[in-house]
């Protein structure tokens, strides 16, 4: 699939060359110029964001588990989470595995096959047991009042 975009960018020039000799060529070169432009800009822009957030860290676990989608790219998850996540897996090894924490210790832990979300799954810290004789009479007094 990676093949076909310079495939079909080849194709368009030749068809314009074709069609409209080399004013054609240099309209369809500028446009896809300005394409090109206009994904490196987004790239950057999302990758300057998340450069001044602490790597691994999201607001809140429970919404960005909310918001993923199988078959979204690590970019987009990155723009979404305004930071980087924490690698687990080793460099360059299939799947990546990402994990994002929030403040109270929940985190989403994202696995990509060829940059695509494939499966995350989100992790809470265990509640600490509350005494529950003491939770009833409590929301009772407080009824009362």
């Amino acid at each position: 699939m990676r093949w076909m975009l310079p495939v079909a960018g080849v194709a368009l020039v030749a068809l314009a060359y074709e069609q409209w000799s080399w004013p054609g060529v240099a309209l369809v070169a500028g446009g896809l110029v300005m394409w090109l432009l206009l994904h490196f800009t987004r790239l950057m822009t999302v990758l300057r964001r998340a450069a001044g957030q602490p790597i691994g860290h999201v607001g809140s676990a429970v919404m960005l588990n909310a918001k993923l989608r199988a078959g979204m790219t690590l970019m987009h998850v990155i723009a979404m989470t305004r930071s980087l996540g924490q690698q687990e897996s080793p460099q360059g090894e299939q799947p990546e595995v990402f994990v994002w924490r929030d403040a109270g210790d929940s985190l989403v832990r994202c696995e990509f096959r060829q940059g695509r979300l494939q499966a995350w799954h989100l992790t809470r810290p265990a509640q600490p047991a509350q005494d529950t004789a003491e939770a009833p009479s409590a929301l009772a007094q407080d009824a009362t009042h």
